[in-house]
């Protein structure tokens, strides 16, 4: 029987925090636990990507799409470095991420190959816990401490440990010092409620307003049916952060979209005429969208309470779960409907909804992007998971597909960095195999690495249930980042072309190349339908312009601003654009 080394105890405590798989890269610094991990029989599976960089995107994915923690593996020196990407995703988009760094290090400190100071390397993305495990008898207290401050923080840690002490023996007993033991695995975390005279004075500023208008982060996951609840009771108007657009329902009547630079008209024109700002789990960036300060009174929801007034100034500020609260909150707002109010909501995003369709039916040479997620649109599998890379797709997404109850949605919202997508459909897939999982990604995206990591799906697709992992791929061949509407000029607009499809043939994959407009929602039909994962390389227009909806009261902002007498301005929506009526400016 073979020696119990510390390579062992690592994976013991990895399946005592119920930790399914870990993606990383062999490497001779993490070598000893790689094979403690091929010995623990798939419990947990080591998941090995193409590159560190993605296999961090795989453990931000994998935590962002089962709200588990996830795991990625590197080691010292370049490896390490590549995990940064998907380490400051998960920090910024605040995901539970736990990284294990081997370090194999023979000389002198200053004088081994490939060593790099990693207490200072994650000092910033892991700047809640960053940890070296020196003996043995440390190993389970700090990974231990490991997962519980990701956990707790929501946030990435990191945990280096020294090759030759992964490869060292383990007692039966492993002695414990200074009275550091190991806390029980999967401790919950607290439930977390505001004060009762907080929710009175939030209930009395909501009961009060005329027009409310209520903007859905992340944080408001899982409380839906409360957010309806209370939209209905309060009249009120809802829109969403980018990272909050799976948690309603888009069909909503009183749904404006996405609010932002990437958002919708109507979401704009809703914060442009509010009254009345209720702010739920949302730490949304797009502050020239927001009403201007003074226009409205405030109230806040957040688990974290340094974020509350971190975007916008506010009047009542509630720390706790969005949902506990939003359920305290429904028993002291009064049933006060506004219909005129959520008339003029609807209305506005009727008139979104119809110029929406309309610029998805608009020709371009060949394909038009918004018609491919228009497409989509009807054809999303319920319960489906997606991906969403960082790229002029961010905006398509945003304002065409349309995401019912039971599909989730995750993309890099906060870091904004390209080539997640495939990642993170790869973890989807791998917690979920009997769900169908999409990525949606650029032509850019695909060339930085989802032409390696398809290999990754094609060496697991057979194990899976539903075989369906479908990638689109937008290939307009611009390198301009996210396509201004301009034309691409001379060499380093032009991103070279490549038979993105094809090379899915050629993994064994199903692939599927779209030029004509017509013949879009067929092909959306077959690789739906596909008995495998498939590549849908759409070819589209680069020139189509963006088009980000005019902030709603934007040619105010710089006179009102932080004056008085913005706490005199009233806004209303008048067809389809917000009027002000402002009273002594001077």
């Amino acid at each position: 029987m073979a020696e119990r080394t510390v390579a062992d105890l690592v994976v013991e405590r990895l399946r005592a925090w119920r930790v399914p798989r870990a993606f990383g890269c062999p490497g001779a610094a993490v070598a000893p636990l790689v094979a403690a991990l091929d010995r623990a029989g798939g419990d947990p599976e080591f998941v090995p990507a193409r590159h560190e960089e993605t296999a961090s995107f795989m453990a931000s994915g994998h935590a962002k799409f089962t709200g588990e923690i996830g795991v990625c593996l590197a080691t010292q020196g370049p490896s390490a470095v590549h995990l940064l990407n998907g380490l400051y995703d998960a920090k910024l988009d605040s995901k539970p991420v736990v990284a294990i760094v081997g370090e194999d290090i023979g000389g002198p400190l200053g004088g081994a190959h490939e060593e790099i100071g990693l207490s200072r390397l994650f000092g910033d993305v892991c700047n809640q816990f960053v940890r070296y495990a020196r003996a043995p008898a440390q190993v389970p207290a700090v990974l231990d401490q490991a997962f519980r401050t990701a956990a707790a923080t929501r946030s990435p840690t990191c945990v280096v440990l020294p090759r030759e002490l992964q490869v060292a023996p383990v007692p039966d007993l492993v002695p414990q010092f200074a009275g550091v033991m190991s806390a029980t695995p999967g401790e919950p975390l607290a439930r977390v409620l505001p004060h009762d005279a907080d929710l009175a004075a939030a209930a009395s500023v909501l009961g009060i307003g005329d027009r409310v208008a209520i903007l859905v982060g992340q944080g408001g996951h899982g409380a839906g049916d409360e957010i309806v609840a209370l939209a209905d009771r309060l009249g009120a108007g809802v829109a969403a952060s980018l990272l909050g657009k799976p948690v309603l329902d888009e069909r909503l009547p009183f749904h404006a979209g996405v609010l932002g630079e990437v958002g919708t008209t109507a979401a704009a024109q809703l914060m442009g005429g509010c009254d009345t700002l209720l702010l739920v789990g949302t730490n949304d960036p797009w502050t020239d969208y927001y009403p201007l300060p003074g226009q409205v009174r405030t109230v806040q929801i957040d688990i974290d309470g340094r974020r509350i007034g971190n975007r916008y100034p506010v009047d009542v500020p509630l720390v706790g779960d969005a949902t506990e609260t939003l359920r305290a909150l429904l028993t002291r707002v009064a049933d006060r409907p506004r219909r005129a109010w959520r008339e003029t909501v609807e209305a506005s995003v009727d008139r979104w909804r119809q110029a929406a369709a309309a610029r998805a039916a608009e020709p371009a040479g060949p394909v038009n992007p918004q018609l491919v997620l228009h497409e989509l649109s009807a054809r999303l599998p319920r319960e489906a998971a997606v991906a969403v890379d960082v790229g002029s797709v961010v905006y398509w997404y945003a304002r065409h597909l349309e995401l019912p109850p039971g599909v989730t949605a995750h993309l890099c919202g906060t870091l904004g960095s390209t080539g997640c997508a495939l990642p993170y459909a790869v973890a989807a897939k791998l917690a979920r195999p009997d769900r169908p999982v999409l990525a949606l990604a650029g032509d850019g995206a695909m060339q930085l690495n989802g032409l390696a990591e398809l290999i990754t799906v094609a060496h697991h697709w057979r194990e899976w249930s539903d075989p369906r992992l479908v990638v689109l791929v937008l290939n307009n061949r611009d390198n301009s980042g996210v396509g201004d509407g301009r034309p691409p000029a001379g060499v380093a607009g032009r991103r070279p072309d490549v038979p993105y499809a094809g090379w899915a043939r050629l993994l064994g994959l199903h692939g599927v190349r779209v030029d004509r407009p017509e013949l879009v929602g067929a092909a959306w039909d077959e690789v739906l339908a596909a008995d495998r994962p498939s590549v849908l390389e759409a070819v589209v227009d680069p020139t189509v312009a963006l088009r980000p909806p005019e902030p709603a009261l934007a040619d105010l902002r710089g006179l009102f601003a932080g004056g008085d007498a913005a706490r005199r301005v009233h806004g209303r929506m008048l067809d389809n654009r917000v009027a002000v009526e402002a009273e002594d400016l001077v």
